[in-house]
């Protein structure tokens, strides 16, 4: 999933749009593959997220805390048992930094009329 963050048009200082992804895993399976999406993400993008359902491992939880905090990946947690109330948990809060604008760029294409259409 991406996002995008922008100003509205009634603020008196404009920040810059931000783009921001985040890797979604639905079930406990291959969360340090999912961490590693995330890191490719930040190719092209202001922040990261990983969003894993809090019933994984205890194991994998800690070792993907672990590794978000160290390579400034987000990291939310949430109860894939109960679509109506998931519960979100935010672990871990993402840094922000300044991506590569070709990527950027070459990506955004991709996907520009669904994201600033």
């Amino acid at each position: 999933m991406i996002g995008k963050r922008e100003p509205r048009r009634s603020d008196i200082v404009k920040a810059p749009t931000e783009i921001v992804p985040a890797e979604i895993k639905a079930d406990t399976k291959d969360l340090i593959t999912a961490f590693g999406q995330a890191c490719s993400y930040k190719l092209f993008s202001h922040k990261s997220y990983i969003v894993a359902p809090k019933n994984s491992s205890p194991d994998d939880i800690s070792k993907l805390d672990a590794l978000c905090l160290i390579f400034g990946i987000g990291l939310v947690l949430f109860d894939n048992r109960n679509v109506n109330e998931p519960q979100f948990e935010i672990r871990a809060r993402p840094l922000k930094h300044e991506p590569d604008m070709f990527f950027v760029n070459k990506y955004m294409k991709l996907i520009e009329k669904e994201l600033f259409g």
